[in-house]
């Protein structure tokens, strides 16, 4: 590896190549977890990137790509043999197209700032997640993120319109499409939105913006019966004709723990509810929204669905009960722990997590439980406790939650990826042929497993 990274520092310069503090670089959304390569690579462009790929081809030298690492499957985990390439001197916000409402952007752009200079132009980039001012938007496309609009704007892969990726033997695959529709052949693109870095590293992408609706209406209400929810989500869908922008939800296990925390706030409502619900709705009329809003709650208490509900009157308040949906640094105390992000019908949950937590029980009665989740998209995070990180606790806790999740059509990925972390358990959710494709294509694009090898499959 010496040869290699001196090509490697004269490709590069002094700026382009990190050696020293390494191993105090987080690699995952904890941040406890240190980086263990011995140098990361900082290209300033596609093409540093690009002669970079060629020269670590050249080598047979594997590397690892990281984006803001707040990923929760290690997927950014390395060797002591493995390269980092890290896009973090790649920020610049090419261009934005007001007309045709895209944004061109390297891929070391954080998200936050995505969405502040969209918003800026009058328009709205419609992905959104609580790590947004640390992720990356490469990252963010190449996890295919979710987060707390997908319900009504859908995942990463619906804002992107096209992307430039560099592949491992160095060539540049550029497919900066900027229209809606282009059905010219094979959307390659989408090989890449998804993949976890494991055929190619994105490197720019052309983005889907939309027009910025002004008004946001939040509400948080609680519920006394988990079945109340997805008749609520349905009720709330038709009541506001369209504008439903949000469903969150969180169990009361999750709720307490995060109205404390470095938050210590006083709760909007009483913790003594089984069931939460985070409600948003985007328009354009403060007046008509909110009186929209007020009378499909007032219905939802008529009918039993709800028994408690806080309107927020402030753009602080919104803030404040975001806040709470997204205080997931309060489950710190509780490590050693697994957050799940699983997905299933939603006709399934009630039944799924009756019959997880049973299987938790006989694993260790005393293990704590946490839940939250996009239940408008049949998505939900489940912290669970192991007590102590032995693989074989591990394990069980694993086999706990995942057991369940496949006789009821589930998948084991919601929308936080494989990593490493669930490699073991991918054929819980995908077929023998569809596994098998995909070790084809990674064949295809990466013959010497130089893309974060050994991840995902």
């Amino acid at each position: 590896m010496t040869a290699l990274l001196d090509k490697l520092r004269q490709l590069l310069g002094s700026a382009g190549i990190v050696e020293e503090g390494i191993n105090l670089r987080p690699t995952d959304g904890w941040g406890h977890t240190g980086c263990h390569s011995p140098a990361i690579l900082r290209p300033a462009n596609t093409l540093e990137l690009s002669e970079a790929m060629k020269h670590c081809a050249a080598a047979g030298q594997k590397v690892v790509t990281q984006g803001g690492c707040t990923n929760m499957t290690r997927g950014c985990e390395t060797t002591p043999d493995e390269l980092v390439i890290s896009l973090e001197r790649m920020t610049a916000i090419e261009s934005v197209d007001v007309t045709n409402r895209t944004m061109t952007v390297q891929a070391g752009v954080p998200l936050e700032v995505i969405q502040q200079r969209a918003e800026a132009e009058g328009l709205f980039f419609a992905l959104d997640l609580g790590a947004r001012g640390s992720a990356t938007i490469g990252g963010n496309i190449a996890t295919n993120a979710g987060g707390n609009q997908v319900i009504r704007y859908g995942m990463a892969r619906e804002q992107v319109l096209g992307l430039e990726v560099v592949l491992a033997d160095g060539r540049i695959l550029s497919s900066m499409n900027q229209m809606l529709k282009n059905n010219a052949g094979y959307d390659l693109k989408q090989l890449f939105i998804g993949s976890e870095g494991t055929l190619g590293i994105i490197t720019r992408a052309v983005l889907r913006l939309r027009p910025r609706l002004p008004v946001s209406t939040t509400a948080l209400v609680a519920t006394e019966q988990f079945q109340h929810m997805p008749r609520l989500l349905n009720q709330m869908e038709s009541a506001l004709g369209g504008k439903l922008s949000a469903f969150e939800t969180l169990w009361q296990s999750y709720y307490r723990i995060a109205c404390g925390g470095e938050l210590r706030s006083t709760p909007p409502l009483p913790d003594v509810y089984p069931f939460y619900v985070l409600l948003e709705s985007s328009g354009v009329d403060p007046a008509d929204d909110r009186e929209r809003l007020l009378g499909a709650l007032d219905d939802a208490l008529a009918q039993g669905l709800i028994c408690d509900a806080v309107l927020a009157e402030s753009g602080q308040q919104q803030q404040a009960i975001w806040a709470i949906r997204d205080n997931i640094p309060a489950l710190q105390p509780y490590r050693p722990m697994i957050l799940f992000d699983i997905s299933l019908p939603i006709s399934e949950m009630e039944g799924y997590l009756a019959d997880m937590q049973k299987n938790i029980n006989a694993v260790d009665p005393s293990l704590f439980v946490a839940t939250l989740g996009h239940l408008g998209d049949g998505n939900l995070h489940v912290a669970v406790q192991l007590g102590n990180e032995s693989a074989e606790r591990r394990r069980a806790v694993e086999l706990a939650v995942y057991a369940p999740l496949q006789q009821r059509g589930g998948s084991i990925s919601g929308e936080h990826g494989i990593g490493l972390e669930k490699k073991a358990y991918l054929h819980l959710s995908r077929s023998e042929v569809e596994i098998e494709v995909m070790r084809q294509l990674k064949q295809l694009f990466d013959p010497q497993c130089l893309l974060n090898c050994g991840k995902v499959i």
